[in-house]
């Protein structure tokens, strides 16, 4: 049998205390006495291996527990665009609403997105403002943004946006939120 490798002992107390717990929880939660965890943490004690990784999984859960989910920090209110509208409706609906991109749709699926930067690339590519405003969103339109659970991790999240503008959040099958880099700021003020 393999035995996995714990912190040193010595950890139990600084993070029972950096957690916010008292011995008398931290045993409670663990399934130990509460007098095994003062002689631990006064080291008057060598604990068995079992007791020792029953204190630190109550930490490990205690971490997952506290990480930040998609779901924390996603704005609910989703803008969407029909892949046959035209780009002067996106831009009209993306000033109104104040966001820099639309997720386009086709029905319920998502099938790509547009944003601020589709309508500069068209301008960069010469055409006329006029064109641009009437031309359809489906003949212009970047990739769908990617999607995720609304348990996802904010880590995962995060890598996403590194090369993504928009992560759309999802509840079973529906579109529940979506998360720009901006939304990643709400981990900061919480």
């Amino acid at each position: 049998m393999m035995l996995m490798a714990l912190p040193e002992v010595r950890e139990i107390g600084r993070r029972r205390k950096a957690a916010g717990m008292t011995q008398k929880e931290l045993a409670l939660r663990a399934g130990v006495s509460q007098s095994i965890v003062a002689k631990i943490e006064a080291g008057s004690v060598s604990p068995s291996y079992d007791i020792v990784r029953r204190l630190f999984a109550v930490f490990d859960e205690l971490g997952r527990a506290t990480e930040a989910r998609a779901k924390d920090v996603m704005s609910a209110d989703v803008a969407t665009i029909g892949r046959k509208s035209t780009l002067g409706k996106a831009v009209e609906l993306m000033n109104k609403r104040g966001y820099s991109q639309l997720p386009v749709v086709d029905g319920a699926h998502v099938v790509g997105g547009v944003s601020e930067k589709t309508v500069l690339d068209e301008i960069a590519h010469g055409k006329k403002l006029d064109d641009i405003m009437r031309t359809r969103v489906d003949s212009v339109m970047d990739d769908a943004p990617p999607i995720v659970s609304e348990n996802e991790a904010i880590a995962t999240v995060s890598a996403l946006l590194q090369t993504n503008a928009a992560v759309l959040v999802t509840k079973g099958t529906h579109t529940v939120g979506i998360i720009t880099k901006a939304d990643l700021f709400k981990i900061a003020r919480k």
